[in-house]
């Protein structure tokens, strides 16, 4: 089955197995047409790959769709989502502008600190572009492995951005 979502068409991938947040994303998806159930939400993060990545981050322990939507907030008390430049920043001042209401995260200092930590992870291995993770054709063990790597994701983690790239139209695993 294809979804269209504005110019996106996306052929779902059978997430069965999953469970959780992110399953019930794509549900959404599949009946609403929006994952975070916001679409300009849904537009940020299929425009800005360092987005999507932050949202999988963020997603344990809060709703998916809250996690999915904490890099939007950061964006907007930072006024971008340039990881270089929030690799060098002051951890402090990054803490704080998590906590703000409504926070980025409910774990306030420990994500900003892992944020800080794949942004000075993807800046030092792939110039600050999070798209680079993937953007190459690389098969998607490699991908996994790549994001298996960042601080902060594990193996279900990695697993998940399968259906992160491919439902934010990054990738096309549907073949």
């Amino acid at each position: 089955m294809t979804q269209t979502n504005e110019t996106l068409r996306i052929v779902h991938l059978d997430y069965s197995h999953l469970g959780g947040g992110l399953s019930r994303m794509m549900d959404r998806f599949r009946d609403e047409g929006t994952l975070t159930g916001e679409p300009d939400a849904d537009a940020f993060l299929r425009n800005n790959p360092a987005g999507a990545l932050l949202g999988l981050l963020y997603d344990q322990r809060v709703r998916a769709e809250y996690a999915f939507t904490g890099p939007i907030r950061l964006h907007d008390r930072l006024g971008h989502l340039d990881l270089s430049l929030i690799a060098d920043m002051d951890s402090g001042k990054l803490q704080s502008l998590f906590a703000e209401t409504p926070a980025v995260h409910r774990f306030t200092n420990k994500m900003a600190e892992y944020t800080q930590q794949v942004a000075r992870f993807v800046t030092d291995t792939y110039d600050g572009d999070a798209s680079r993770i993937w953007s190459d054709g690389a098969p998607f063990a490699v991908i996994e492995r790549r994001v298996r790597a960042l601080p902060g994701f594990g193996a279900l983690k990695a697993a998940k951005m399968k259906y992160v790239l491919h439902y934010f139209g990054y990738r096309d695993f549907s073949e």
